[in-house]
């Protein structure tokens, strides 16, 4: 969403044409289609940015702008994207732009004014650090209430057929297991999107496994795989995630790393430890918080749990539902959920 000077000075501009024109005694249209003159003072500036927890209102006499909300590629995130671009639409009367864009371009359009609102936030501090703390063209919305975690993982009839594999220091003695076409004399770990927050590579290396990471190129071809290792019992190791619709139909099991702590993960090419947990959250432009009004209000107090994001997700997914039947029915079915979000 943008909100420009130039906008402001022509509303100004506009406004006292109309009142010239009263004074001069005209009653025709100009006259009646200024704003009135009480609301002026109103009208000559943005309202000041608010902090985090400030809530973002409106001016009276302001329109209604489009919300422009980035679409990152899992099937999760266009869940959250599907609920709440429904809502704006159809219960506060916001027109929602949805753009399908890779993380870094996501946070870049904080900058460009292209993007007002990245939905679910895994974990930048690079990006945080940048346009948050530096630029200060975004900021923290809040949590989405969904925990986030990112793991190595084999399908559980694997762990049933050898209980050690789930320790890192024993996969090397797997290693022949998984190899593939595309891995040659090591064994395959399967990667997703390279644009994901991975550093899959860096801990084969750095934790000595006799491992390549081939990337699948998307979740689509992650979750086939997932699915045919399971139902055919073909070995597979690969990075994975929750929430995730598809856990509830085939149980990935988490191979443990070395333990995440603080900063362990920091330096990308001498990471040596597990993923973090993450609370996801939201990211909004500070131009949007400041004047986004009650489209920037219920983004803030959206939150619901990776029960309700599976269910619409898996509704996208396998159920042959558009993103928006998917959200009518969660909407239709969770009111006491969804109407504390509405300002």
């Amino acid at each position: 969403m943008r909100f420009s000077t130039t906008r402001t000075r022509a509303a100004i501009a506009v406004l006292a044409i109309g009142l010239i024109a009263v004074g001069c005694g005209g009653s025709s249209g100009g006259a009646t289609s200024a704003p009135a003159a009480t609301s002026a003072p109103a009208a000559t500036s943005a309202p000041a940015a608010t902090s985090d927890a400030a809530p973002a209102t409106a001016a009276p006499d302001q329109a209604k702008e489009p919300v422009d909300i980035a679409v990152n590629a899992w099937v999760g995130y266009r869940a959250d994207a599907a609920v709440v671009a429904y809502l704006l639409k159809n219960e506060l009367g916001y027109e929602v732009n949805l753009s399908d864009l890779a993380e870094d371009v996501s946070w870049a359009g904080f900058e460009n004014g292209s993007v007002d609102v990245i939905l679910e936030n895994w974990g930048h501090p690079d990006f945080e650090k940048k346009y948050i703390d530096e630029m200060k063209v975004a900021m923290n919305a809040g949590s989405t209430g969904n925990e986030g975690v990112i793991f190595w993982g084999v399908p559980k009839w694997m762990v049933d057929q050898y209980p050690d594999i789930t320790d890192y220091k024993n996969l090397n003695k797997y290693a022949d297991l998984f190899k593939t076409s595309e891995s040659g004399d090591l064994g395959q770990f399967l990667g997703t999107d390279p644009s994901y927050i991975q550093y899959d590579e860096a801990l084969i290396k750095n934790l000595g496994l006799n491992f390549k990471v081939v990337f699948s190129g998307s979740e689509t071809a992650t979750v086939q795989a997932i699915k045919t290792a399971t139902e055919q019992k073909k070995p597979l190791l690969a990075y994975w995630w929750d929430p995730h619709w598809l856990n509830s139909q085939a149980e990935m099991v988490q191979v443990k790393l070395p333990p995440y702590t603080a900063g362990c993960d920091a330096d990308k090419e001498k990471v040596a430890c597990d993923y973090p947990v993450t609370d996801l959250n939201k990211i909004i432009g500070t131009d949007f918080n400041a004047n986004g009004g009650d489209a920037a209000t219920f983004i803030k107090n959206f939150k619901w749990t990776n029960a309700d994001q599976n269910e619409v997700a898996n509704d996208i997914t396998n159920n042959g539902m558009s993103d928006d039947e998917a959200a009518k029915k969660w909407v239709d079915a969770h009111p006491d959920v969804w109407k504390a979000w509405i300002p």
